[in-house]
């Protein structure tokens, strides 16, 4: 699908050359590693039309539960994939004694979802309070 075309008037037409000093192009560089704008020249078009310039502040505080999170989603998704497997071999088998196995089995899976659930919510409820507070 071809990208749409650009209306006559917001076309970039006219070259312009700048020189900044040291300290401008510094501050320039990291208002763009900041912003969702993709080049320097963007954030200086930006800032002489008068738009707004969206900046993004990353929370160092949050790197700790935010691992902790990523690492009890993997943890559940590796619990889930398992549960499934344990559901298709129950599907599968034809005996009642490997039923009863595979049921046994998916039980203790989902007993260790429950601790995960609990870590996790453990996590999140003070990072929610957090947030509501503001």
């Amino acid at each position: 699908m071809p990208r749409p075309k650009i209306a006559e008037e917001q076309q970039l037409k006219h070259l312009l050359r700048m020189r900044v000093n040291q300290t401008g192009y510094q501050r320039l560089t990291t208002m763009q590693k900041q912003s969702d704008c993709r080049s320097i020249c963007e954030i200086a078009r930006k800032i002489l039309s008068g738009e707004r310039i969206n900046l993004f502040q990353k929370d160092a505080s949050m790197n700790g539960p935010m691992e902790e999170l990523a690492l009890i989603r993997k943890e559940i998704k590796a619990i889930g994939i398992n549960i499934n497997q344990q559901t298709q071999y129950f599907h599968t088998s034809q005996t009642p004694a490997e039923r009863a196995f595979y049921v046994n089995k998916t039980a203790e899976l989902y007993k260790s979802i429950d601790q995960k659930t609990d870590r996790l919510l453990g996590i999140v409820t003070p990072l929610a309070e957090l947030w509501l507070q503001k």
